[in-house]
C-alpha cells in the first residue's frame, strides 16, 4: 500500500485521530487518541491522562481483545470546505506490553508529544494498528 508523500505528511502532521473499535457483538466504540505513524504501523499509548478505570479494563482494549478489526480516522475541518480532508485507515489492532516495537513506539511518541516525555508510557500498554486499507478524501 504505497502512500503518497502528501498523505504521509497529512497523517504525520495530525495531533489527534479517532479510533473505532467494536466488541464481539459489533457494538461500536469511538474515542479520540494521540498516535504516531512509523510509515507502516500506527501506535497509541494507554497514557497517564485521567481515566475512569484501570488500563486493561478500558473499553478499547477489551474490544481489541474480542475483535481486532479497527478503523482510525484522521481528519481536518476548515470553514473553507474546499480544504476539508480525511484519511480513513482500516486495520488489525493488538496490544503490546514490551519489546523492541514497544520501545521504538515510545521513542517516536515522546518525540512527537512533549507531554509523553514526563509520562511512564514505557511501562504501559501500547495499541499497535497494522493497516489493511487506506482511503483518502479531500484536500490533503
Amino acid at each position: 500500500m504505497p502512500l503518497s508523500r502528501k498523505t504521509v505528511a497529512f497523517i504525520r502532521a495530525a495531533r489527534l485521530a479517532h479510533l473505532a473499535t467494536a466488541d464481539a457483538k459489533g457494538q461500536p466504540h469511538v474515542i479520540p487518541i494521540c498516535f504516531v505513524f512509523d510509515g507502516k504501523e500506527f501506535f497509541s499509548p494507554i497514557d497517564e491522562k485521567p481515566k475512569r478505570t484501570a488500563p486493561m479494563k478500558l473499553k478499547r482494549l477489551r474490544n481489541i481483545a474480542e475483535n481486532p478489526n479497527v478503523s482510525l480516522v484522521i481528519d481536518r475541518y476548515n470553514e473553507d470546505w474546499r480544504r476539508l480532508a480525511y484519511v480513513l485507515i482500516t486495520g488489525k489492532a493488538k496490544v503490546l506490553f514490551r519489546g523492541k516495537k514497544h520501545e521504538r513506539a515510545v521513542r517516536l511518541l515522546r518525540s512527537k508529544y512533549s507531554q509523553y516525555r514526563r509520562m511512564a508510557i514505557d511501562e504501559r500498554p501500547m495499541i499497535v494498528i497494522t493497516p489493511t486499507r487506506f482511503r483518502c478524501w479531500g484536500f490533503l
